[in-house]
């Protein structure tokens, strides 16, 4: 008696099949256990938002750079108690007429804040009251963490913000306060854990984790994980 015979196509077919399934299901569980944290860098234009961004994604300080024209954005990965978390840092720019038709999208959705005033200009200190009601006013709400970053502290002749009246500011509003130079190498651990102590915060604050994929007849479900207490270095 002769049997039906499969052909190898319909096996071909069937194997792409499973092969593809696995891909993208390899792909979905990449895509939820790697979280992404969106931080946004505000202040006055020319205090260092830009090449603060540039030293913590790339290690180094820019030969040179132009006013940011509406909104720019870097990422860097890093690991936390061994996740892999993507730190994605929001440059915007610091003049009013570059940054008006961006600023609803750039504060969507912010998970941290840094404001950022350059130490040798009075102004862009007095400034920051005036980004902290425009973060405000766009409902930042007040769970979000928040740091002030001193930038420019290589140009020690130049220095008009003293750290006592830095740090007055940000304790009144709740905030670290970290002094530093993109410019100077020699700063660049500084201005690491400007962004690592954030990442490390809202890490420790985000209390569901999607860790667990359980599969079944080719659905993927979540299983909801409370997060413990945080050993983080940061």
């Amino acid at each position: 008696m002769d049997f039906p015979r499969r052909s190898s196509g319909s096996r071909s077919r069937a194997s792409t099949a499973q092969d593809t399934a696995s891909t993208l299901s390899s792909s979905l569980e990449l895509s939820i256990q790697t979280r992404i944290f969106k931080i946004i860098v505000i202040g006055d234009s020319n205090v260092g938002k830009t090449c603060l961004t540039f030293r913590f994604t790339g290690g180094n300080f820019p030969d040179k750079t132009e006013a940011t024209i509406g909104v720019d954005f870097r990422e860097k990965a890093v690991e936390i108690e061994g996740e892999t978390i993507k730190v994605q840092v929001w440059d915007t720019a610091g003049q009013e007429r570059f940054r008006k038709s961006m600023v609803e999208h750039y504060y969507r959705n912010v998970h941290a804040v840094v404001f950022v005033y350059d130490v040798t200009k009075m102004a862009s200190f007095r400034n920051l009251q005036t980004w902290i009601e425009e973060c405000n006013g766009h409902r930042v709400s007040a769970s979000v963490p928040r740091v002030l970053v001193g930038n420019k502290c290589d140009l020690i002749d130049q220095i008009q913000v003293p750290s006592n009246m830095a740090l007055k500011f940000a304790d009144s509003h709740n905030m670290l306060l970290f002094e530093t130079s993109a410019k100077d190498p020699k700063e660049s651990q500084n201005v690491d854990s400007i962004f690592m102590s954030l990442a490390c915060r809202l890490k420790t604050q985000k209390s569901l984790l999607y860790r667990d994929v359980d599969r079944e007849e080719g659905r993927v479900e979540l299983t909801q994980q409370t997060e413990g207490k945080s050993n983080c270095p940061c």
